[in-house]
């Protein structure tokens, strides 16, 4: 009898880890970007974010929701990169319009100018767009064409992922070129690695494809590799090197 009475208990509480850890999937990697919208609309100034940041999430998370119509994962997976794409979209938006408004007498750029000195600097949100369905467009016709193929499926989702993981590497070059990490938010690097490792632990135990858990743990190294730079330079102080600005990281502030 006892045995059957925690049974029933541990049932629901099993369904209830497993939303909970597929809520975290789905909406957790938006919410460091949370906080920098909210400062970007309170400054009214978008120069500690680089829009690069959505350039490389946006085809990412493209790639992943294509890689899906050749091999079916984990339902939280896909909406975790439709969620994606609409917060980068709403980044690209609000920066935008903060950029132009606080620069004057400027010659505007369009996508429909095709000046490659210019891409993704753009005047107007519908420009993005504009590049966004272009780009959905021809990928989702070159996948339409070789849906059957298991090779280019295999490839697809390999791009998408090691896309995404590569987003740390910019903060990693950066550190090592001016040998400090002065300006970066240690706080920051703290939740990517606990998100990476959360998220590579789900990709693990839930049986999701081979290049998800592969690139998830790629994305760990670096995190920890970024971390070990912080260690360091904090403990063995370079010669500081003249520079400008420390450019905002690739990968989220």
């Amino acid at each position: 009898m006892e045995a059957e009475g925690l049974g029933w208990l541990l049932v629901p509480l099993h369904q209830l880890v497993s939303w909970g850890a597929s809520g975290a999937i789905v909406f957790g990697g938006v919410v460091p970007y949370i906080p920098q919208y909210r400062d970007i609309r309170r400054t009214q100034n978008a120069d500690g974010f680089s829009t690069h940041v959505c350039l490389v999430l946006l085809v990412a998370n493209i790639l992943r929701i294509l890689f899906w119509f050749g091999r079916r994962f984990e339902s939280p997976l896909l909406w975790q990169s439709i969620i994606m794409i609409l917060t980068m979209l709403l980044m690209l938006k609000l920066c935008t319009e903060v950029r132009v408004a606080n620069e004057l007498n400027i010659k505007r750029r369009s996508f429909a100018d095709f000046d490659l000195h210019h891409f993704w600097h753009w005047s107007g949100f519908a420009d993005y767009v504009q590049c966004v369905l272009a780009f959905t467009s021809v990928a989702g016709y070159i996948t339409y064409l070789s849906i059957d193929s298991a090779v280019f499926v295999e490839t697809l989702g390999f791009l998408a992922v090691l896309t995404e993981a590569m987003l740390g590497v910019p903060q990693l070059y950066r550190n090592y070129c001016h040998r400090s990490t002065e300006g970066m938010s240690l706080k920051m690097v703290l939740m990517w690695t606990s998100g990476d490792t959360f998220k590579t632990a789900y990709f693990l135990l839930n049986g999701a494809p081979l290049q998800f858990s592969v690139c998830g743990l790629l994305q760990v190294l670096v995190d920890l590799a970024i971390l070990g730079q912080a260690y360091a330079f904090a403990h063995h102080p370079q010669k500081p090197v003249a520079h400008t600005a420390h450019p905002a990281s690739a990968k989220a502030l």
